[in-house]
């Protein structure tokens, strides 16, 4: 079984478009009075200076941003989204294997110098992005499907497996592993790390999340532990800031874990904020601690109730120990998805904005005909009663994806600077946006939750489209397939 497979985890116990840029105001000249028929030197020199320095004053009112001058910042996003505009297909990367198997996860290092490629059978594939040159084929990285690659640092990173471990990789001596981290008992599927503190953060199909301090590391692996337990887990993300901790499941629930400390192991069963509830919806639908991923919630008024008193009472004892703001208090969620009120669908896909305004989310109907890329703003701030968490998450744009490729997880992405995002589509990739100008999230806020809009679609793929990534540092897009071919993407002028 492949480890991008959208196989749901077994219970173990059971056209070109305008600009965005705002219409930048152009110098205006000082008041003068009316020029003599010829102008003497003194007259020329006098308009030269009063030109001049009207420039440096309009240049600096730009700087600070005021009136209807825009920050220097956005025009570095304008420029950016101007060559992605322009993409084109590229190149495809000369791979010096064909035993490989299907593309699962593309992964560059941060000063985007080296473009890392999981792969089905067992390898792990390293290329120069830029001349589209293979570097190194890691043969035998695991011992089973490669599911996902996270770099720690430009040198150091991380892959997981189908093979239950996880092997750390040093660029300088790619002959040997650093080590290999042993603690899952199921495939590992995700891999994310936490800068501040050096630990690294795993989740698997066993339904654990495992903690791994990098700093104590050794030839024989890391010290680790379990720091949280949940049925049908499917992908585990960090915010940006390492905040939150977002965990989807097959059953269809997001799981956020507030003020995160990864310092501290938890139990499901002894949270106190736990809500299961549709994001839009008027009425709280309240599930309790124990049956939270594995059951939908209940209509019945008599069961509701029952839930609702023994939430409070478990959120008042939180309250009574540590006050309003427990660290790690947990919010369960069942994200709206278009066309899918009233029945089950699946998270399959989950990322992060890169400033983390938002979470981007892949979603399939349990019946996998139908899919959606589906955007959500976090809303921040403090509960509506002291006894109720937090609705984190507002349905903000949306998009139904091509049924292509059943059975196979779709990998999305987010541009470096937020705007855009990548999606695997079919044979190929759409670049989608907010709007038509791919303007900022906070910039194009609708009312209702409103369309994505499609920038442009990229095609040179044979088979189907498992995973895009962003480069972090050049304006290039790179994807891969389920027949193993791995295509780049960047301007052509």
């Amino acid at each position: 079984m492949s480890g991008t497979r959208d196989e749901r985890p077994e219970d173990p116990a059971d056209e070109d478009v305008s600009d965005d840029r705002e219409e930048e105001p152009q110098p205006s000249a000082e008041p003068t009075s009316p020029a003599p028929a010829e102008p003497t030197t003194d007259s020329v020199t006098t308009c030269a200076d009063s030109s001049v320095g009207s420039l440096f004053y309009w240049l600096k009112g730009r700087c600070l941003g005021r009136g209807l001058c825009v920050d220097p910042a956005r025009d570095n996003y304008w420029a950016m989204t101007s060559l992605y505009r322009s993409i084109q297909p590229a190149d495809s990367v000369n791979l010096s294997t064909r035993t490989h198997g299907a593309v699962f996860n593309l992964e560059y290092s941060p000063d985007g110098s080296v473009l890392t490629v999981a792969c089905e059978q067992t390898e792990v594939l390293l290329f120069d992005p830029l001349s589209s040159k293979h570097i190194k084929t890691l043969s035998e990285a695991h011992e089973d499907c490669v599911n996902n690659i996270r770099f720690l640092d430009n040198r150091m990173f991380a892959t997981c497996s189908d093979d239950t471990t996880i092997a750390l990789w040093d660029l300088r001596k790619l002959n040997t592993k650093v080590c290999t981290l042993h603690g899952h008992t199921s495939w590992v599927k995700n891999i994310e790390f936490d800068t501040n503190t050096r630990l690294l953060v795993t989740s698997g199909f066993d339904g654990n999340v495992i903690i791994w301090d990098t700093n104590r590391c050794t030839e024989d692996g890391c010290p680790h532990k379990k720091f949280f337990h949940t049925r049908f887990l499917m992908r585990m993300r960090l915010t940006p800031d390492c905040s939150k901790m977002l965990i989807s499941t097959s059953s269809g629930y997001l799981l956020i874990l507030h003020d995160l400390d990864l310092t501290k192991s938890l139990e499901v069963g002894s949270y106190p904020i736990l809500r299961a509830r549709r994001t839009a919806s008027t009425s709280d639908v309240t599930t309790s601690p124990t049956s939270s991923s594995d059951s939908r919630p209940s209509s019945s008024p008599c069961h509701h109730s029952d839930l609702i008193s023994l939430f409070e009472k478990h959120t008042s004892r939180a309250s009574q120990r540590e006050g309003n703001s427990p660290r790690n208090s947990l919010e369960v969620l069942t994200p709206e998805v278009p066309g899918e009120r009233d029945r089950g669908n699946c998270i399959t896909s989950l990322q992060l904005h890169p400033k983390g305004w938002a979470t981007l989310l892949r979603c399939s109907s349990n019946t996998d005909d139908q899919e959606w890329t589906c955007v959500y703003e976090f809303q921040e701030g403090a509960p509506v009663r002291p006894i109720s968490p937090r609705c984190s998450l507002r349905l903000t744009h949306y998009i139904e994806e091509a049924n292509v490729g059943r059975g196979y997880i779709k990998e999305l992405c987010f541009s470096p600077d937020g705007r855009m995002i990548a999606s695997p589509h079919g044979y190929g990739i759409r670049l989608l946006g907010f709007d038509s100008q791919c303007s900022e999230l906070v910039d194009c806020m609708p009312k209702e939750a409103g369309t994505l809009q499609e920038i442009r679609s990229l095609y040179s793929h044979k088979d189907v489209v498992l995973t895009t990534k962003f480069s972090p540092t050049h304006c290039q897009i790179a994807s891969g397939c389920l027949s193993g071919r791995v295509s780049l993407y960047q301007p052509k002028f």
